[in-house]
């Protein structure tokens, strides 16, 4: 598929790369339930991939059934940005690119990557034209409002479109903000007023109810949706029916834990047995907020094998039966 983020119908929904959670795995999970999702990549150090590193090379590879995908990567340094753009696009050829210039993690932004990048404004641009410059598919970038002031996005943004962006999308939370407090909309808008290339709204769209009122105050092309896609793969479709003017539709027990089995295969395949261990952050959020499925969490984070996690897994539903919708305030920030 030839992504074009102009061309694509609007509103664009897709999911936000996640450290450590938007896997190969879980991207093929989002993508079973529909064809039309677009899917980020947890980001990857562009040093690692320069250095050859096997498991970020490996974090790299793509799955038929995960495309369209955009692979989000990290760094400050524009050769080295280009280099691992080519390395990655020549080895997989993803549909696209993102640049890390949001993350606010102390471990990221101390190295001047992530929302570091946010004071460099010249070096940030520096990146997005030596990428552009080796790469054929779009190259989007990933912001916050700022650094400590909301207002800084407008200016960066500027900046960025001008070095040759093809989309923007934005954290409505600045880098001292983390993820605490609400994310800002409104900000969001007047850096989008500022620039003609699209900007996706990213921060809070944690049930597909708010999509509607996210465009509306944000006047975004679209939505990233980030933690509430966590434990709620369906969300995707849940927003397409708000979008059409449907209830969104509701997720038995019977539904959800096949799902979590579906995906568990999947973690497996990828991680090999030692994915049951590293599966548990994902149960956390499947099970999040659920009623009744408290008695079962020890258990389940306890587990060791995919057999005994299975066999959980069934008690829950025989326990519980199929009646079990999701709870429409389950969701994170």
């Amino acid at each position: 598929m030839k992504l074009d983020w102009s061309a694509l119908p609007k509103p664009i929904i897709a999911l936000s790369p996640m450290a450590d959670m938007t896997d190969s795995a879980f991207c093929r999970i989002v993508k079973e339930t529909g064809e039309s999702w677009v899917v980020f990549r947890e980001m990857v150090s562009s040093e690692a991939v320069m250095r050859g590193n096997d498991k970020t090379l490996g974090m790299t590879d793509i799955h038929p059934e995960e495309r369209p995908l955009i692979q989000q990567i990290f760094g400050s340094d524009p050769a080295t940005m280009a280099e691992a753009a080519r390395v990655i696009a020549q080895r997989h050829a993803p549909e696209g690119f993102d640049v890390n210039m949001g993350c606010p993690v102390y471990k990221i932004v101390h190295n001047f990557n992530g929302a570091a990048l946010m004071k460099e404004p010249e070096l940030a641009a520096k990146i997005v034209r030596a990428m552009k410059s080796v790469i054929s598919v779009p190259l989007s970038i990933k912001i916050r409002l700022g650094w400590s002031d909301p207002a800084e996005c407008i200016e960066f943004s500027k900046v960025l479109e001008a070095a040759g962006a093809d989309l923007i999308t934005i954290h409505g939370r600045t880098k001292t903000q983390g993820y605490a407090g609400i994310a800002d909309w409104t900000a969001i808008r007047r850096a989008k007023e500022a620039v003609s290339i699209p900007v996706l709204c990213n921060g809070d769209v944690h049930r597909a109810e708010l999509v509607q009122e996210a465009l509306a105050v944000s006047g975004c092309d679209g939505i990233l949706v980030a933690r509430g896609a966590l434990g709620n793969p369906w969300i995707f479709a849940q927003i397409d029916d708000v979008l059409a003017g449907r209830p969104p539709r509701v997720v038995s027990m019977e539904e959800r834990v096949a799902t979590v089995k579906r995906h568990l295969d999947l973690h497996v395949a990828q991680y090999g047995e030692r994915g049951v261990v590293t599966f548990r952050k994902h149960l956390s959020w499947y099970f999040k907020g659920i009623p009744g499925a408290k008695r079962f969490r020890d258990a389940l984070h306890t587990a060791s094998s995919r057999v005994q996690l299975n066999q959980l897994l069934d008690a829950l539903v025989a326990t519980m039966g199929n009646g079990a919708p999701r709870s429409p305030s389950t969701g994170a920030k």
